[in-house]
């Protein structure tokens, strides 16, 4: 598989080296574009070049995700999970501390348990995701995503 269809198919399976090789890249290519930035301006031309290399960037994140998730033999559905749940999570337990502190009819303490509560389960969700998508080895051997990655071609 090239580079191409590693960054922007959303088909297929990647091992665990590729997909940190693929997310050291992408932070190259970020960082490069911020120190670009900083080097000719913040003009209106590179602002335009910036989104459009941030969308690039934002669509090979999912594109690699998707593909190790694929090994991992689960469905690109889970991203909804791991990167849509702590953001659900935590803005649950920021709505709860913002209803409290407008209103006195839920005691204080109840409300902290409950955005602690929030917190960690959007951490939870955050660490389970970074661990089933970057640390946990695939499936061996063809799955209904494609042949292994790790597999010898003869």
């Amino acid at each position: 598989m090239g580079w191409v269809p590693i960054f922007f198919s959303f088909h297929g399976r990647i091992n665990r080296a590729k997909y940190w090789l693929a997310v050291l890249i992408i932070f190259i290519f970020d960082i490069a574009l911020s120190l670009l930035g900083l080097a000719i301006g913040e003009t209106t031309a590179f602002q335009i070049f910036s989104v459009l290399v941030n969308l690039a960037i934002f669509v090979a994140s999912f594109a690699i995700a998707i593909k190790r998730l694929h090994d991992r033999n689960r469905s690109a559905w889970w991203l909804l999970l791991f990167y849509m749940g702590p953001v659900l999570f935590i803005a649950t337990g920021v709505a709860i501390m913002w209803a409290v502190a407008g209103s006195a009819g839920i005691a204080q303490g109840g409300a902290s348990f409950l955005l602690a509560f929030c917190l960690i389960g959007g951490f939870a969700l955050a660490i389970w995701g970074s661990v089933e998508i970057g640390f946990l080895r695939g499936t061996t051997g063809y799955n209904r995503f494609g042949p292994d990655p790790l597999a010898r071609s003869l």
